[in-house]
């Protein structure tokens, strides 16, 4: 049975980066508009089953609400039986809950925190995620109904026959006295500051080191303080980090509605299983992805290290080319 999950964040774009930056959000109607779209094209598309993440805003249970008179949409929709309090862990919950339920594929709305936390156990699931957060690199501003599209096509493929369709995304692994603690898709930044808060990095004169996975200008975050002086493709196998507080200056679009000079050194390439040291001084905190989680304590050693085993990423014009060639969208009179 073709089975395609949907998580959902609720709270995405909506942190203090946006208020800063007089951003736009994405408001939780909005995102359930995405869904309905995203529901529409999978059943249109004959993916018989629909893994839905229960939050505490309920866009399963709105979406169902909604197509009550859909036969099609009731059949599918399935709303994952897990107690649910707003917090990260739940995430990754239902992400686990829907590789072991057999998901073909897994949209996921959020922003670039979000996609993190579905791919530290995504597995060889590909990940579609649909831009509503923060930060964006990972997620793309995809409309939903193309998402539903191209998630039903992939499910419809006989397993492994994925070529072409998806490709592997980098990522950076924090390793804290030798041992794997966590993991970022984007960037990692070495923030100034003994406490996690909020979570939100978005005072750039407190970061202190930066390693990303890609970068380029046309990026809001953490990443661009590579980005706008140095390209970084996702899709190869380099990675790049920098420390700040050197001769040159970078002028960043860190937050969104800002743009911020940053001192930096030189910028230097990162080779796959190339683990490169976090500065010296502690106490200190690591952001992944744009969320400070991790406290570096007196005593701690910390390393970063670039790997090429990230998580499968959906490649939307990819999938829909291969529709178009299997005359997917057309039929004989």
């Amino acid at each position: 049975m073709n089975t395609v999950g949907i998580i959902a964040n609720p709270a995405s774009g909506k942190d203090i980066r946006r208020i800063v930056g007089n951003a736009i959000t994405v408001d939780n109607q909005q995102k359930l508009s995405i869904v309905k779209r995203i529901i529409v094209a999978l059943t249109a598309s004959g993916v018989e089953r629909i893994l839905i993440m229960p939050e505490q805003f309920g866009f399963g249970k709105r979406a169902l609400g909604d197509f009550a008179n859909r036969d099609e949409v009731q059949r599918a929709v399935e709303i994952l039986e897990m107690y649910v309090d707003g917090l990260p862990e739940e995430t990754v919950q239902a992400a686990e809950r829907m590789v072991e339920e057999g998901a073909d594929c897994i949209i996921v709305l959020g922003g670039d925190g979000t996609s993190r936390l579905v791919a530290s156990v995504a597995g060889d699931v590909p990940m579609l995620p649909i831009s509503s957060g923060t930060n964006n690199v990972v997620p793309q501003f995809i409309e939903g109904t193309v998402a539903g599209l191209a998630a039903a096509h992939l499910s419809q493929q006989a397993e492994g026959l994925h070529d072409g369709m998806v490709w592997r995304h980098k990522r950076l692994v924090v390793k804290v006295n030798d041992e794997a603690v966590d993991h970022a898709l984007v960037d990692v930044a070495v923030v100034d500051t003994p406490y996690v808060g909020s979570k939100a990095v978005w005072e750039p004169e407190l970061v202190r080191q930066v390693f990303v996975t890609r970068a380029d200008p046309g990026h809001i975050g953490i990443s661009s303080i590579i980005g706008m002086a140095q390209i970084v493709d996702p899709r190869d196998r380099l990675g790049a980090c920098v420390r700040t507080g050197g001769a040159k200056t970078v002028r960043t679009t860190m937050l969104p509605g800002e743009l911020v000079s940053v001192p930096i050194d030189e910028i230097q390439a990162m080779q796959p299983g190339e683990s490169v040291p976090v500065i010296s001084k502690r106490p200190i905190v690591l952001a992944l992805d744009g969320e400070r989680e991790v406290v570096l304590y007196e005593g701690d050693e910390a390393s970063i290290t670039l790997q090429t085993d990230g998580p499968w990423m959906v490649d939307v014009d990819a999938v829909l080319k291969h529709a178009l060639e299997e005359n997917k969208y057309t039929s004989l009179d």
